[in-house]
């Protein structure tokens, strides 16, 4: 028996079991019955790369489905055509248009009906899953009696990213199939799952290679595809009232180290409705759709939306194979080290080059602890060790097709570096800088081709920042532009175009946010209460800590390369910090900066004492940060307001519920932000300033209304 997957497959197809011809073909779906007596029904969704639950889809599913009910066949699989996976999730898109509560309800109990028609069908059932299953894909394939997952399927419920939970029976079925702490830790972290790990909790009954696939579909007519699901003593303690209460605290618990619940509310209504109504089908049902669609209208998850929008369009930046497959980084410090091993992490050759072995050494030996806890797998890290390679001759910089300097913040040794490498490069080659805040247009002075130097600005640490720069400047070939970017999208980060400025766009932002955090400490305000102030707005980490984070150094080296340079005045930073920075207090590297670190590198703190007014303390932190923004979007340092806001929430961890700086500054009200940044500046000094660019963006608002 074939199975009919002619976009993995065409030999199967060839020799399956359903002339795809001759077989009946929707709008989405196409089907056939084989000589076993087994209906396949092959999502196809036409325009996209992946399939999503819409409501052409599940309309078009409830016909199929009543058709099957009036002629059954031996049984049913669904199964998707696309190479990319099963179905990615729910189109949020399906709910545009709504505008209440009531009407998402209301949208919502259509849905369900289709998907509980699928689930009540009297003959076996079953979602072969490839790829990703994720969202609204995972609940319709739990709606099927069986679920076989394939090669490397990945399942998961990444609702909780949105502002939202499982909306189409995850919330019930998930925890009815499977020991309910993993089910809501699942849904409550986003996290995914393998196949294999899937059918350990029994969320999937089987996990195979491709080439077992017919032999499962044989065993499900056949009634011997057993179901992987047991209950166990978890799932009873579970069935109880007070066994869910207790659990529930504790997943309580949990959230609050990561997520306050006045700013991402969803976490905290999942583990509600399930302390409430677990084990209730009825009653879970009817509270999934109400709190999901109250959820849905907040401000939280249409900002969260929003991100989510914002990813794809950074993403988009990058469409297109850069064709690079060999990475040459000289210098191999915390930077180039981790560029270089990320480079190999993502199937391209990194040659690492130095002026001495020891920093190479050491490279490679952070390279495979960072690279033990991204892959997991041991085969995995073995090839991503093998394809980087200690090059302390810089033999590699002859093949390389992108050349990434990575050399300590000098203009002459970057300079000296490129004379050296422009020699040897080949035909075609880029030239690239990962410089944090040295203009281009100094650095590019005396290169034979300027056309093809960019500047690639990567964030520390690499594994664990998504954005990475693209700086260009009016020297730029159009060609190394496009490759730049597809180069970044090609390691699963996500590209920002930049024009080359001083401290590019994210330096030049935080850069004002983090000297009045100085600021406040140098006035005597506790650091706990000025990191307090910031999360208690969204930010992930308090600009103490995270100057801390950044090094005392780095973050005064930063201000003093800007200041002077910018149209938004950058105030000298304390004598004291300078003092620090000369003791080598430079933060969490060294044990001890703004705050002391203890073994386990978290900074040691104390309760807060003393009073300042919170609103002030809070503004005086984030209007700075807005009123660069605005300067960099008047600049044109980035070409929109999506790539501003994007680059900020994916470079600094600007509060993702907010949306972004400037949608934030957009919702609060340009007038009321330009009337308190007027009032900071009389009572604070020049530095709160309005920049010239909120007129431009009064002007729009007044336009809209």
């Amino acid at each position: 028996m074939g199975h009919m997957l002619d976009a993995l497959s065409p030999r199967l197809l060839e020799t399956g079991p359903v002339d795809l011809a001759a077989a009946p073909s929707g709008t989405n779906f196409r089907r056939g019955r084989d000589a076993e007596g087994v209906e396949w029904l092959l999502l196809d969704m036409p325009g996209r790369s992946v399939n999503v639950v819409d409501q052409s889809m599940l309309e078009e599913l409830d016909g199929i489905l009543g058709e099957l009910e009036r002629n059954p066949p031996k049984a049913l699989v669904i199964r998707s055509v696309k190479p990319s996976g099963f179905i990615v999730g729910a189109d949020i898109k399906m709910f545009d248009g709504l505008k209440s509560a009531g009407e998402v309800e209301e949208a919502l109990g259509k849905a369900h009906a289709v998907v509980d028609r699928l689930e009540k069908l009297s003959f076996p059932t079953a979602a072969i899953i490839h790829g990703n299953c994720l969202g609204g894909g995972l609940e319709i394939a739990l709606a099927c009696k069986r679920r076989i997952a394939v090669g490397k399927a990945k399942l998961g419920f990444p609702e909780v990213m949105l502002g939202l939970h499982p909306g189409l029976g995850g919330t019930y079925r998930s925890t009815a199939l499977i020991d309910p702490t993993e089910a809501m830790t699942m849904m409550l972290t986003g996290k995914t799952k393998s196949a294999r790990a899937a059918k350990r909790l029994g969320l999937v009954d089987v996990a195979i290679e491709e080439r077992h696939v017919a032999a499962a579909v044989s065993a499900l007519a056949k009634g011997e595809l057993k179901s992987a699901a047991s209950d166990g003593l978890m799932d009873k303690a579970l069935a109880t009232g007070p066994g869910r209460r207790f659990a529930g605290e504790r997943m309580r618990s949990k959230v609050a180290e990561r997520a306050r619940r006045e700013h991402y509310p969803a976490p905290y209504a999942l583990i509600e409705l399930w302390q409430e109504h677990g084990g209730d089908r009825k009653a879970m049902q009817a509270g999934e759709i109400r709190s999901f669609a109250s959820l849905l209208v907040t401000d939280t998850a249409r900002n969260l939306i929003r991100v989510f929008f914002l990813r794809e369009k950074l993403k988009g930046e990058g469409a297109g194979k850069s064709g690079i497959r060999h990475v040459h980084v000289v210098g191999a410090g915390t930077m180039g080290g981790e560029i270089a091993a990320w480079c190999a992490k993502s199937g391209m050759t990194a040659t690492l080059q130095d002026v001495a072995t020891a920093p190479i050494g050491k490279a490679v030996k952070s390279a495979a602890r960072m690279l033990e806890k991204v892959l997991k797998d041991r085969i995995a890290i073995r090839n991503a060790l093998d394809r980087l390679i200690p090059d302390p001759n810089g033999y590699g910089a002859a093949k390389a097709d992108l050349i990434i300097e990575a050399v300590p913040e000098r203009l002459d040794l970057k300079k000296k570096i490129y004379a050296g490498l422009e020699e040897r490069m080949k035909p075609g080659a880029i030239l690239a800088t990962n410089t944090s805040s040295i203009p281009l247009e100094d650095l590019r002075d005396g290169l034979k081709d300027p056309a093809r130097f960019v500047g690639i600005h990567f964030f520390n640490p690499v594994s664990r920042m998504q954005l990475v720069e693209v700086v260009r400047h009016d020297g730029l070939s159009e060609e190394t532009l496009k490759t730049t970017l597809a180069f970044v999208t090609d390691i699963d980060r996500l590209p920002a175009p930049v024009k080359s400025s001083p401290g590019f766009l994210v330096n030049r932002v935080l850069t004002p946010y983090l000297l009045e955090a100085m600021l406040l400490l140098d006035e005597g305000v506790e650091p706990e209460m000025i990191d307090e102030a910031a999360e208690e707005f969204g930010m992930p980490m308090g600009p103490v800590e995270l100057m801390d984070n950044v090094g005392l150094d780095v973050g005064l080296a930063v201000a003093d390369e800007l200041r002077g340079r910018l149209s938004t005045p950058i105030p000298e930073a304390p004598a004291w910090l300078k003092e620090k920075v000369e003791k080598g207090e430079l933060g969490r590297k060294t044990g001890k900066g703004l705050y002391t670190y203890g073994k386990d590198g978290k900074p040691e703190k104390k309760r807060h004492e003393g009073t300042i007014q919170r609103a002030d303390l809070t503004d005086r932190l984030v209007l700075p940060l807005l009123n660069t923004s605005v300067a960099a979007l008047r600049e044109n340092v980035v070409r929109d307001e999506d790539i501003l806001d994007g680059a900020m929430i994916f470079g600094t961890g600007f509060a993702p519920f907010r949306g972004g700086p400037i949608h934030y500054a957009r919702g609060r009200g340009v007038a009321e932000i330009v009337k308190r940044l007027e009032e900071l500046a009389e009572k604070y000094g020049e530095r709160f300033a309005p920049d010239a660019g909120w007129a431009d963006l009064r002007q729009e608002e007044r336009a809209a209304a």
